[in-house]
């Protein structure tokens, strides 16, 4: 005989509409019918992931070779980790690790909290069209090439005629212009500063989608609450963007590694190369011109193990903290 719980749990799942479907083979393959669309409409990029991020994947065997042009693979002589070792024993690698995870840093925490003000800045904005003005003039400077923004930037620091040492020379801040550009303790905030100026507004963009998709109803209730709108941002704005900014924080420590090299090398000179030179930078001044293809591999695949090393260390302390993971 059913006791009374065992039929009043009949009695439901038989008046459910939506009945658990089973999962299984044949489920998966019912939801690619019905999808068939959207999987044909993903192949092309698909495609363009494998062929451009994992089919170069093959190259990394140069590292453990002395690899020649000339010679085809099976000719290439294997040496093990023979590079590996000749980077780790070089101390200008040291040198230009502690540069990369400076300018890094700085700018991983710049980057990070600026466009997020930036944005509820923007949204607080009660005016459609200076808000719209204001957001279009912020991005613009990032479709500009580094060729043009480092050119700007030596231009307006240089001693000759430079809008910098002129404002801070009126100002009788100094009585002499300064050579911000020959100076290497001044240089990561040089990058960092350009990087926030190129930037800023670009990055705000996700941000200010994520403020648009809180409950507008939160905003109302909590202006009868009382509430102004510094309270509103704190309570209500950053709360409800905090999944984003976990994210792409996240993201942003597993690229603290891969800085790029174009801001220091159009920025970075002789005088201040021991502060400009960084991971890509070395690879490239000691691995591609010279011809040590293999040792240019070796960095690059140090780099690579260092950014998804630092991926799920993140994403694994996000996750104890936050209970938010991004896998």
């Amino acid at each position: 005989m059913e006791t009374l719980t065992e039929k009043s749990a009949s009695a439901k799942r038989s008046s459910d509409p939506n009945p658990p479907t089973k999962k299984g083979r044949n489920g998966i393959w019912d939801s690619i019918k019905q999808q068939k669309f959207l999987y044909l409409m993903s192949l092309p990029f698909v495609a363009w992931v494998f062929v451009f991020n994992y089919l170069p994947l093959w190259g990394w065997t140069m590292a453990f070779q002395n690899y020649k042009p000339a010679r085809s693979f099976g000719e290439q002589e294997w040496v093990g980790f023979k590079h590996f070792v000749e980077l780790f024993s070089d101390e200008r690698f040291y040198l230009v690790l502690r540069n990369t995870l400076a300018m890094s840093i700085m700018g991983l925490v710049v980057g990070f909290v600026v466009p997020i003000f930036f944005a509820i800045l923007l949204n607080e904005l009660k005016g459609v069209f200076l808000k719209r003005t204001v957001q279009t003039v912020s991005y613009l400077p990032h479709f500009v090439s580094w060729v043009v923004v480092a050119g700007i930037v030596t231009k307006m620091l240089s001693t000759d005629g430079g809008v910098i040492n002129d404002i801070l020379m009126g100002l009788h801040i100094i009585n002499e212009p300064i050579q911000f550009m020959a100076q290497g303790n001044l240089f990561w905030y040089i990058v960092t500063a350009s990087d926030m100026w190129k930037e800023t507004g670009w990055n705000a963009i996700i941000y200010l989608a994520a403020i648009t998709g809180i409950d507008q109803e939160l905003y109302e209730a909590s202006r009868v609450d009382g509430a102004n709108r510094w309270r509103q941002m704190w309570h209500i704005t950053l709360p409800g963007i905090r999944t984003t900014m976990s994210v792409l924080f996240i993201m942003a420590i597993g690229h603290l590694t891969s800085t790029g090299f174009e801001k220091q090398l159009l920025l970075g000179n002789s005088l201040v190369t021991d502060y400009a030179e960084v991971l890509d930078l070395y690879a490239l001044n000691y691995g591609i011109y010279l011809g040590r293809f293999s040792y240019g591999t070796a960095i690059g695949i140090f780099n690579s193990v260092v950014s998804i090393l630092l991926l799920f260390a993140a994403n694994g302390l996000f996750k104890k903290i936050t209970k938010e993971s991004i896998m």
